[in-house]
């Protein structure tokens, strides 16, 4: 339990509300923008006032989605009839709407203060006249005066209307807060205005990161979730969408329409046009693109090429590794300075199982090849191109395989002659 300014404190999060004002079967806190759902960035802001062990999330029955949606987190998950007997411990409780994620830490420090500074058992902040659903009560105040039953203790949305009744009914003071920004604490009743949420957001998260030294051309074209991280120095160029959790480091270049995921990219990196690359990692000095994709368990090396129309899968390529031109390496391991040509493949898949392709430090594959997994080819090896290579290859050797070519001469003009003589 985190003591906040002395005093304990518990953070509640309603999830429980459906979605049918939206027109959806899912509740409405899994609806997601800024690329998680809107619980989640509740949770996030609560768990930065309080311990997240001491935030309790009521949620939706089935409770499945709303489980899935906080599976990374620590919080504890309470029935809505059982959640103020579960924190009936803490000095002061602090209850927020599920569907609010545009709310900051700050503002609920600020309704905290409130509390313990303007003398009265509850606080509920407004907005532009308007309920957030936003409160805080003092517990042994609300609970000497909650009627027994578990109807009556229960924490629900319309709670806050029922405790204030109570309270004022018994003689206790209930006094409003005005938020400062309504767009914080003020819920979305439409999917229109859910996607006006998730502009805010991204808009937010933009300002956040150029801030922080990173130059966004034209940033109300890009897409970027809550939880990047870009470094300084860094330039994202318009139409590009950093989603989940990407981690890019300083002085790159992310071109236009380039989309990335759960990726790690490394300092200095230059990623060309219209790539895409998910759950992947990018080495310092390497240059991907334009037009190629990064598949799951790809892991690009430093200073390494992948070029344009290049597709990789759990692909790792050593330091200064070349793949610049339509080739695909899924399962393979890729040397130091190696050189793949153009139109090489690694053939992978048999049917039922994956191979893995290796190819040595400094070996060259020749244009136009095709790597039939499981496969070898030794460092500093040759692959002639157009061969199709199904045995190791050794170090340092030469391997062709291809048919022999055979030239006729004189034999285009004999045709031609023929055609002409039985027309």
């Amino acid at each position: 339990m985190r003591e906040v300014d002395g005093l304990s404190l518990a953070i509640v999060v309603l999830a429980a509300e459906s979605g049918k004002e939206w027109k959806s079967r899912r509740p409405k806190a899994v609806h997601a923008i800024g690329g998680k759902a809107l619980v989640a960035h509740v949770v996030a802001a609560a768990s930065r006032v309080v311990a997240s062990e001491d935030v309790f999330v009521v949620p939706a029955e089935p409770d499945e989605a709303v489980r899935a949606a906080l599976a990374e987190t620590a919080v504890r998950f309470v029935a809505h009839e059982g959640a103020l007997d579960a924190i009936s411990g803490f000095r002061d409780i602090v209850v927020l709407p599920g569907d609010l994620a545009l709310i900051r830490p700050e503002t609920i420090k600020r309704l905290v203060q409130a509390l313990r500074h303007e003398g009265a058992a509850m606080i509920a902040m407004v907005a532009e006249g308007n309920s957030s659903g936003i409160f805080a009560f003092q517990t042994s105040a609300l609970l000497a005066h909650l009627p027994e039953g578990k109807a009556q203790r229960a924490l629900t949305a319309s709670s806050q209307a029922r405790f204030t009744a109570i309270l004022e009914s018994s003689g206790e003071r209930v006094a409003p807060l005005e938020a400062y920004d309504p767009t914080e604490v003020l819920g979305a009743r439409t999917i229109p205005e859910l996607m006006a949420m998730d502009a805010t957001l991204r808009a937010r998260e933009a300002e956040r990161l150029m801030l922080g030294g990173v130059t966004i051309f034209r940033p109300e074209t890009c897409v970027i979730d809550a939880d990047v991280e870009v470094g300084a120095d860094t330039v994202i160029e318009p139409g590009v969408q950093l989603l989940g959790r990407t981690r890019i480091g300083s002085d790159c270049l992310i071109r236009s329409g380039t989309v990335i995921e759960n990726s790690i990219v490394a300092d200095n990196v230059l990623i060309r046009q219209s790539c895409i690359v998910t759950d992947s990692e990018i080495g310092s000095g390497a240059k991907i693109g334009p037009f190629a994709h990064l598949r799951p368990g790809s892991e690009i090396g430093e200073e390494a090429h992948v070029g344009n129309f290049v597709e990789t899968k759990k692909a790792r390529l050593g330091k200064g590794a070349k793949a610049n031109h339509l080739s695909y390496l899924g399962d393979a391991v890729v040397g130091a300075g190696a050189n793949i040509g153009a139109g090489v493949i690694t053939c992978n898949y048999d049917g039922v199982h994956k191979h893995t392709t290796t190819i040595g430090a400094g070996a060259f594959v020749g244009s136009d090849s095709t790597l039939v997994a499981p496969v070898t080819i030794g460092d500093g090896a040759y692959i002639g191109a157009g061969s199709c290579i199904t045995r190791e290859v050794p170090a340092d050797a030469l391997s062709v395989a291809r048919g022999r070519q055979i030239t006729k001469e004189g034999w285009a003009t004999a045709r031609r002659l023929r055609q002409n003589a039985e027309r």
